[in-house]
């Protein structure tokens, strides 16, 4: 008798456990939108021109095209890239400029431009190409190998313009 009552007691306290797992389950399920915390939105940042870079073919010779970029050289500007704008001019993109040559990741969080993705070696020459990447996503677009520059252009320049791995840059820069 003291058996069969201690198991009809573990009984429904398993199924105690189950009804409150399972409530737990329907509220988070079911939680008020308005209480989880708004993604940021994306601003009306302005692109500012510090210079210009051209795509060069592989042996450097033949320019293939040349964009008006931003320069992000420092800690502050390279962590805010891109992220939280609503647009980049056609013929535009970010110049990332390393102080060290190495394998290089860059993510799409609070981005809202589809971006193509070229990691540069010291030589300048293109490594690796991630083009059309996600907007908004925590994705990590890593090189392949070690780069010093990386240049964020609009989803499909690279297409567009034939530009591939080991083709080369060269840029200047205004004072």
């Amino acid at each position: 008798m003291k058996q069969k009552k201690k198991n009809r007691m573990s009984l429904v306290w398993v199924l105690l456990a189950i009804a409150v797992v399972g409530s737990l389950f329907i509220y988070f399920l079911n939680k008020d939108k308005s209480s989880v915390e708004p993604i940021a939105e994306s601003l009306d940042i302005p692109f500012r021109k510090q210079g210009s870079l051209a795509f060069l073919s592989a042996n450097g010779n033949d320019t293939i095209s040349i964009i008006d970029i931003e320069i992000a050289d420092n800690n502050q500007r390279r962590a805010r890239g891109l992220m939280y704008r609503n647009s980049l001019p056609a013929d535009a993109g970010m110049l990332f400029i390393f102080d060290t040559e190495e394998i290089q990741g860059f993510w799409m969080k609070n981005t809202y431009i589809p971006l193509d993705m070229l990691f540069v070696n010291a030589s300048k020459e293109i490594v690796t190409i991630h083009a059309n990447t996600t907007p908004l996503r925590e994705w990590n677009y890593a090189s392949t190998k070690p780069a010093l520059y990386v240049v964020e252009v609009n989803a499909g320049y690279c297409a567009q313009k034939g530009i591939k791995d080991g083709d080369k840059i060269d840029f200047v820069t205004e004072k």
